[in-house]
């Protein structure tokens, strides 16, 4: 019996996803040759016990991304992606470097912001939001939980139905964690620096929720220099 099956349609999706995530993680690390043929439905169903619509979802999804297509009668194939080795940054190793990644972080997280804006739908926001209520939590607590943070900003990325996006803040995990723990110290030294952070990020949400990617990048793109310039107070090298 599939998982599906006993399950309630709500949850349906969630498996899609699953499914979704564990055939892009194959395809990216290279785990199938470009052209090689993927399982059938019927297989993939199987080895991950869901129904197979639920993988029919995941294959088309798969199918508009660009990274597998099919040839009538003979299944779904992988296209070719090029370089297949996992993104990756080296070490971080110094404060230029976290200045280089809050720049990276500025062209980068307003953007995904903006498609969370159009693109997302009602789980996607509930994650957005469930991250929120965590940092909501923890202001009131008087504390800043980087785990949450980072919840938020990813659950973003993925709203924003772009996998480049989701994976390079997937990969900048450990750097952005680094900048979040120092950026929550120096908010509970400055009086109301919790609940400012809070309200940026709520600011970010509540554009995000009301599909307007113009106000969603703007505020990601504030909250971002906000933070950037909170972290570097009274060192060199600020940047616009």
């Amino acid at each position: 019996m599939a998982l599906d099956d006993v399950q309630p349609i709500a949850n349906r999706k969630r498996l899609g996803d699953f499914v979704f995530e564990k055939l892009l993680r194959a395809i990216k690390s290279g785990a199938y040759e470009a052209d090689e043929r993927l399982p059938t439905e019927h297989e993939l169903a199987s080895e991950f016990q869901v129904s197979r619509p639920v993988v029919r979802d995941a294959l088309q999804r798969l199918r508009d991304q660009g990274l597998i297509y099919s040839r009538r009668g003979s299944g779904s194939f992988v296209r070719n992606l090029g370089v297949r080795e996992p993104l990756g940054f080296g070490q971080l190793e110094n404060l230029g470097d976290l200045r280089q990644c809050y720049e990276f972080r500025l062209t980068l997280e307003p953007e995904a912001a903006a498609g969370a804006a159009l693109r997302h739908d009602a789980d996607a926001l509930a994650a957005i939001k469930s991250a929120l209520d965590l940092l909501r939590d923890a202001t009131s607590q008087h504390r800043h939980r980087e785990d949450a943070d980072f919840g938020f900003h990813l659950a973003i990325a993925q709203a924003s139905r772009n996998q480049y996006f989701a994976t390079a803040m997937e990969a900048l995990k450990d750097h952005i964690a680094v900048g979040m723990q120092f950026h929550g110290i120096s908010l509970k030294m400055t009086s109301g620096g919790l609940q400012h952070a809070f309200a940026e990020h709520d600011a970010i949400y509540n554009a995000i929720k009301a599909g307007d990617a113009d106000a969603a990048r703007q505020r990601m793109r504030e909250h971002l220099i906000g933070s950037r310039d909170r972290l570097f107070e009274g060192t060199e090298d600020k940047r616009p």
